[in-house]
């Protein structure tokens, strides 16, 4: 049974960071691109930054680029999103997502359970 577990949200007043874990269980973690989503009220669920299964290559939202992160631990089968000089807008629910494409027709794609990141003014 795939798990995907968040941690690490919270309240932090603007211009404060947090940093965002993702714990993987259940699927073979370094052949996974994983992907941190957000959706706030309202909204529709946004791609926030993506890093490949070997840790290469990392894809950013335009509006984080400069200020998030994204790393992976294949070892400890974790992924992280180090926030910094966090804004009100960035107040959203924050998913984890692995995904894994072997073949054109074939995909696994997993979901966490979100974890709340609220950002004050």
């Amino acid at each position: 049974q795939v798990q995907l577990v968040e941690s690490g949200g919270g309240l932090v007043q603007a211009g404060g960071s947090l940093r965002l874990s993702c714990a993987a269980s259940g699927l073979t973690f370094s052949r996974y691109a994983m992907s941190w989503y957000r959706q706030a009220p309202g909204k529709e669920r946004e791609l926030v930054a993506r890093i490949g299964s070997a840790g290469g290559n990392t894809n950013y939202a335009d509006s984080v680029q400069g200020r998030f992160t994204i790393a992976r631990d294949n070892a400890k089968t974790t992924v992280y999103l180090q926030m910094n000089s966090l804004k009100p807008e960035d107040t959203a629910v924050y998913y984890c997502n692995a995904k894994w494409t072997p073949l054109r027709d074939l995909v696994y794609d997993y979901w966490g359970q979100g974890t709340q990141v609220t950002v004050s003014s």
